[in-house]
């Protein structure tokens, strides 16, 4: 096993990522195993897919958070409160689509800087920021929407063109497009000074901040991405399922946290992978379709989901006893 991990090619591309596209793979094909093939399909894949754009762009955005050390459980109810405000506009307020789609990514950056606010300059625990704003969103959306149910156009009507953003005819532009801000986020946080201060600032902020840097403003950076992204999830969720509901979205929250962990994020902050928060996202929500394809409900899922966050952390927190 330790000859295989020192090798070029492995420790290039890490070993963790190797091993969880392996599993995708075994579970890709178990489960085709066990619908009897029905699971390769077309149709089947575009599900897949419609679930990786919006649960990959939350799990992007609480990367940059968890990478500080923070958390953030708001990321699903902001995404339905982004998707209702913009498209409530959209159909009451004669909002045109451009700007209800500005609207929806603004809604998030707001939360986003809201958060990083609360966080960073007042000093309140992630954990207490992120659950009032979980419920401050509902609560603008339900009073914003009159607590109606608010359903997006569909691709036939001239208003649907948003949709290719996620399929344009059959091809999944949506995939592109997710991998493309996928290796944006990248960049930024491994290329770029905002990144390494990000990532410092999980593994020792207080080292960080005697050492001359603006803790603050770098905390706040994180988080304001995280709402830029959850904007942008919005965008997709409805472009793919048309349809949003208040009150709903909490989740979705898990799910974003498992894809990080699992891929490699680290809960105690400092170590977070942008690659691995891709692959996650693909193994959650294959899982997802897996599960729907048995007949089993979805409630099954946020069990398994559970399981694997608990599996992650755990093996996390050993690593790092370990090296210490």
């Amino acid at each position: 096993m330790e000859k295989i991990k020192q090798n070029a090619f492995v420790k290039k591309v890490g070993f963790n990522r190797i091993i969880l596209v392996a599993v995708m793979l075994l579970m890709y094909l178990a489960f085709g195993a066990m619908t009897g093939g029905k699971f390769f399909t077309v149709s089947r894949l575009m599900n897949i897919f419609n679930y990786v754009y919006f649960l990959g762009f939350l799990a992007l955005g609480v990367t940059f958070v968890i990478a500080t050390g923070g958390i953030d459980f708001s990321i699903g109810p902001v995404m339905f409160c982004c998707a209702l405000v913009s498209g409530y506009s959209f159909y009451n307020h004669g909002v045109p689509m451009g700007l209800a789609l500005v609207l929806c990514i603004l809604v998030g950056l707001l939360f986003g800087v809201w958060n990083g606010y609360l966080v960073a300059y007042v000093k309140i625990p992630p954990f207490i920021v992120s659950m009032a704003s979980m419920n401050m969103a509902k609560g603008i959306a339900a009073v914003f929407t009159k607590t109606q149910s608010v359903s997006w156009p569909q691709s036939s009507e001239p208003a649907g063109w948003y949709r290719t953003f996620v399929k344009s005819g059959s091809f999944p532009t949506g995939i592109v497009l997710f991998l493309a801000v996928a290796v944006i986020c990248a960049i930024i946080l491994n290329k770029t000074k905002a990144g390494r201060y990000i990532l410092c600032l999980g593994s020792n902020s207080e080292a960080v901040r005697l050492s001359g840097v603006d803790v603050k403003k770098w905390t706040m950076l994180a988080y304001t991405i995280c709402g830029i992204l959850v904007g942008i999830a919005a965008i997709f969720y409805v472009g793919a399922y048309t349809t949003v509901q208040p009150g709903y979205g909490d989740q979705y929250n898990n799910e974003a946290i498992a894809c990080c962990v699992m891929g490699g994020t680290s809960m105690a902050g400092g170590i977070a992978s942008i690659a691995g928060t891709v692959i996650g996202t693909l193994i959650i929500s294959l899982l997802q379709q897996g599960i729907l394809a048995l007949g089993f409900s979805k409630d099954y899922q946020f069990i398994i989901t559970g399981f694997i966050v608990i599996g992650a952390v755990y093996a996390d927190v050993s690593a790092r006893r370990r090296k210490n």
